[in-house]
């Protein structure tokens, strides 16, 4: 692979808190992503707002803030990851869909491909800068316009399920699922708008367990335990 997104789980990277930041986590983190970057490989990153704060927290805000809320989330947790990224060796920048001052920089692709050209890992934070649209769409968006290879994934469940394992001990894993398929039954691998979006942009994914040893080089690099998701 030349390129990957990797998405994260802003509550996978808070640990057994649910909420903040667990450093060792993020640090195991840090460490497998600058193998895939030793490598070669160019990796972009986008972190969901989980650990902060969710779009549906509180009825009594309305909708349109309370995403912007999540989309201020997503930016505090790159901008801390791509610090812990920067303590272990590697060079990173974050791109925004709006200005944040000195924060960040804005998006374009143009900036991206100059970013991952002299090796840094990119990290695409703000989600797509508009309410109604989750992290999920933004992950695809973005992988899309920078022409990744594949999205990776890592989740809080090992891979794709017919149905929530969580309340049906008997949910059936996939080992590959199609796209097509993920849309037809709702199989909630993303929200179903980005769903769409990567089935009409014909680009596969890989989801599979953040928790497990390694488990992002070990998707990567094919040693594979997850859901491969076919275009």
């Amino acid at each position: 692979m030349r390129r990957i997104l990797l998405k994260l789980s802003g509550e996978a990277l808070a640990g057994d808190k649910k909420t903040g930041f667990d450093e060792p986590t993020v640090r195991k983190v840090a460490l497998q992503v600058k193998e895939l970057v030793d490598d070669g490989i160019q990796v972009g990153i986008v972190i969901g707002g989980g650990n902060f704060w969710r779009g549906r927290s509180s009825e009594n805000i309305d909708r349109t803030k309370a995403d912007q809320i999540g989309m201020l989330a997503t930016v505090m947790n790159c901008i801390y990851v791509s610090e812990i990224f920067r303590s272990v060796g590697m060079m990173t920048n974050i791109l925004t869909p709006f200005e944040i001052g000195s924060f960040t920089k804005l998006f374009s692709k143009d900036r991206a491909n100059k970013y991952f050209e002299r090796g840094m890992v990119v990290f695409f934070a703000g989600g797509t800068g508009h309410p109604y649209f989750s992290t999920d769409t933004g992950v695809v968006l973005r992988a899309i316009e920078v022409e990744a290879d594949v999205i990776m994934l890592a989740k809080a469940i090992d891979g794709v399920y017919d149905s929530d394992p969580a309340k049906n001990p008997n949910a059936k894993k996939y080992d590959v699922v199609s796209i097509d398929d993920v849309v037809a039954n709702n199989l909630q691998v993303v929200d179903m708008t980005a769903s769409i979006l990567a089935r009409d942009n014909k680009m596969p994914m890989r989801v599979f367990g953040l928790n497990e040893e390694n488990s992002i080089v070990n998707a990567v690099k094919g040693k594979f335990n997850g859901t491969e998701v076919t275009v």
